[in-house]
């Protein structure tokens, strides 16, 4: 097993986290249940260069039922829980309590993250697809299982 394998399900693991802590900042903040998913929605769309979620989804080959993270590969993955906790801190800083400034610092976040990205020869959208996150874990789970341990 490659660490790959290890470190894709920590982080997708600490990006539910993330989105949990932001989502419940928002909720904080706002009375629309909604919010969090248009926010996120428009997120999305800065960083994978207007492409949205649902675009991305289909871009990628993502079954409609799954969340498009379970694809992601590992450093897009990462880059979401950064902007996320950046989204969540700044909000908190600069005490936004609107859906418009709110999705205007994600956007913002996403988008230098965006930038950050291409700058080094990475567009987000074109990253090949990785393996559903759930086979991942069934296979380091079984690996583990078949571990002999020494006596």
């Amino acid at each position: 097993m490659y660490q790959f394998d290890i470190d894709r399900p920590h982080a997708r693991r600490m990006l539910a986290t993330s989105e949990k802590h932001l989502s419940g900042v928002i909720a904080d903040r706002l009375a629309d249940d909604g919010c969090f998913g248009r926010i996120r929605s428009k997120g999305d769309e800065a960083l994978f260069g207007g492409f949205s979620t649902a675009d991305m989804k289909a871009r990628l080959g993502v079954p409609k039922a799954h969340p498009l993270a379970d694809f992601l590969p590992l450093i897009t993955i990462k880059v979401k829980d950064l902007v996320n906790e950046l989204t969540q801190m700044n909000i908190v800083k600069r005490k936004q309590h609107t859906e418009v400034d709110i999705t205007r610092e994600h956007e913002a976040n996403n988008r230098a993250m965006r930038e950050f990205l291409t700058g080094r020869g990475l567009r987000p959208e074109d990253l090949r697809p990785a393996e559903d996150i759930e086979h991942v874990e069934r296979r380091c789970r079984q690996e583990q299982e078949n571990q002999v341990v020494p006596v």
